[in-house]
This record gives structure tokens, C-alpha cells and sequence, in this order.
């Protein structure tokens, strides 16, 4: 109730009255087709080591970078398609382009 009460104090849509309170910027979710899913998260893994991260592979490859600025970013196959799955998200909006832009450059094959 709080929220559509909100709302309708203003003019402007739900994502800008909602993007007040994101406390992190967020890719969304972008696809990649790939030929070789396992041998395209290998390379963002053996990029990923070089940094001081953790990783998770309960759904995907999940890496979490533990310095600052902030950031991590999960990677993971489609069941249905040949394609891998990116999210990122970051403390701001440069770091989360910087990694976005990096982790897609290994996937697609452009670095």
C-alpha cells in the first residue's frame, strides 16, 4: 500500500521511483551463443583466478570479487539452448560495464 501510495504522489513510472532504493547497478541478464559452453567458462574462470575472487559453481560460475569497488557476476549455461547466460552486478556503474564488457569479450571470443 506504501508503495502505490508513493506512486501516486508522482508523475514518473515504477522503475524510477524503485531505482532510488537499488543499492547495486545490474547488467541484466545477457545471452551469448556459444559453441562450447564448458570450454567458454573455463577461459572467464582462468581470467577470473588472476583477481582476488571466490567462486561458486551451484548454478553456473558465480564470482565474487572481495576487494572495492564491489562486484560480481554469474555465468551459466541454458539447459535449452546453446547459449550462456550473463548477469553482473556492481557498487557503480563503470565497474559493472568494465567487468560486463571483459567477461563478454572471453565469451564471444573477442579477446
Amino acid at each position: 500500500m506504501h508503495v502505490l501510495a508513493a506512486l501516486g504522489e508522482q508523475d514518473g513510472p515504477l522503475s524510477e521511483l524503485v531505482a532510488e532504493f537499488s543499492r547495486y547497478h545490474a547488467s541484466g541478464e545477457i545471452n551469448s551463443t556459444v559453441a562450447d559452453a564448458a570450454a567458454s567458462t573455463a577461459a572467464v574462470r582462468d581470467w577470473a583466478s588472476g583477481q582476488d575472487v571466490t567462486f561458486d559453481e551451484l548454478d553456473g560460475l558465480t564470482v565474487t570479487f572481495q576487494g572495492a569497488p564491489m562486484w560480481w557476476f554469474n555465468l551459466r549455461a541454458s539447459n535449452t539452448e546453446p547459449l550462456l547466460r550473463l548477469n553482473v552486478e556492481a557498487a557503480d556503474a563503470e565497474t559493472m560495464a568494465r567487468v560486463r564488457d571483459d567477461v563478454l569479450s572471453i565469451v564471444r571470443g573477442e579477446a
